[in-house]
């Protein structure tokens, strides 16, 4: 399904958790520059914000992103089926500024402000949509995951594709206990983009049902820089990325899940998207 928070690039086969050092602490008292978040409740209940972080630590994550694309072009792949973008993970560059969306203070912070209690397992990539990418259409974001058991402990945060398990499809190493769970929390995160312009396009399209998209976004976000969208999934949350008509976009996607039962309690088995 073409979303405007998709799944980043899958590797064929599932990557062994990498032995690498722990990735740092983050202070966010001294990065985030706004602690001004806004509910907003139509057409259903999301936070957004605009100067997230510090401009310092803004630049740095700005240059990071641009530093990856330059020099490892490689690693964006357009394989997301019905997604008119190229994708990239997280995981291989969390060491670097990029990973404070990969740690468990962000996770934490996001999680207590989403009213949601996190399992700690993230699935997180960075987009790129050329200019005159096709717009997607309205889906919820309340889908299945795949991550290696046990779950992360308070202190930890568990990424996809890690631990011999592919986030999407299960698929797993032999011995590899897997655990299923769901979407809890979908964000999006804008940088490295444009000046953006009324008709510009490339926002995120948030609507009150399926049947409205014809009209159009309900709330349209648009893609400023260092700004950013999250809202609990349910089955209602339906979104998806709008054409951006002239010029590029560029996003850090993220997801946090809940256990499946909790999910099947509140919503039923019938109400989760699966893949």
């Amino acid at each position: 399904m073409a979303s405007d928070l998709q799944a980043p690039t899958e590797p064929s086969r599932a990557e062994p958790l990498p032995a690498e050092p722990a990735p740092p602490n983050w202070n966010l008292d001294e990065l985030l520059a706004s602690r001004r978040w806004i509910q907003r409740n139509r057409p259903f209940p999301h936070v957004y914000a605009q100067d997230v972080f510090t401009a310092e630590f803004y630049q740095s994550v700005h240059e990071e992103f641009e530093r990856i694309e330059r020099e490892h072009p490689e690693v964006f792949q357009r394989n997301m089926e019905g997604y008119d973008a190229s994708g990239a993970s997280i995981h291989h560059f969390r060491d670097g500024p990029l990973g404070v969306f990969v740690s468990r203070e962000w996770h934490d912070l996001i999680a207590t402000v989403a009213g949601v209690s996190a399992t700690g397992d993230i699935n997180a990539g960075m987009h790129h949509h050329d200019p005159g990418g096709a717009s997607g259409w309205p889906h919820n974001d309340l889908n299945p995951s795949f991550f290696a058991s046990p779950p992360p402990r308070p202190d930890e945060v568990r990424m996809e594709n890690s631990g011999g398990v592919a986030v999407i499809t299960g698929e797993h190493q032999p011995g590899t206990e897997v655990r299923e769970v769901v979407r809890a929390v979908s964000l999006l995160f804008y940088l490295g983009n444009p000046e953006w312009e009324s008709g510009d396009g490339g926002e995120t399209g948030l609507y009150a049902d399926v049947a409205s998209a014809g009209r159009g976004p309900t709330v349209g976000v648009p893609p400023i820089n260092n700004s950013m969208v999250f809202f609990e999934c349910t089955p209602r949350t339906w979104h998806t990325f709008i054409s951006n008509r002239t010029k590029p976009r560029n996003s850090v996607v993220m997801w946090l899940h809940r256990p499946k039962d909790e999910a099947v309690r509140r919503w039923g088995d019938e109400n989760i998207e699966y893949w």
